[in-house]
């Protein structure tokens, strides 16, 4: 069962985000950032977990959940060391997607030719 509420719920994410491409006419980097901002403020509020712990992947894998990891692991890391730590945490729990992403698109770039 926890498969299909996965299921369902990353659907669920996936519709709103392409509602919002077709019908509110937002550009894809709109819908991306509004994405990462609610999942923040979902986590800000101390919503987001509770999500987690319902739905699984289906609020782990979407773009929600950096947003999520974003703000959890800037909390986390403020509570600690203070000021210092906001920008410590910030990266704490992305470094390796953000660094997968700089990897892939590095890779990309090499085998194909970008238009311009």
């Amino acid at each position: 069962m926890e498969y299909f509420i996965a299921f369902v719920v990353g659907g669920l994410i996936c519709v709103v985000g392409q509602l919002l491409l077709d019908f509110a006419k937002l550009t894809p980097a709109h819908v991306m950032s509004s994405f990462v901002v609610i999942g923040a403020v979902l986590d800000g509020f101390g919503l987001y977990d509770k999500f987690i712990d319902f739905a699984g992947a289906g609020a782990t894998v979407p773009i929600t959940s950096f947003g999520h990891s974003l703000l959890h692991g800037a909390m986390h890391q403020a509570d600690k060391h203070g000021l210092v730590g906001i920008g410590m945490g910030i990266f704490e729990l992305t470094s390796a997607g953000i660094s997968a992403a700089i990897l892939f698109a590095f890779l990309v770039a090499l085998i194909f030719k970008p238009k311009g």
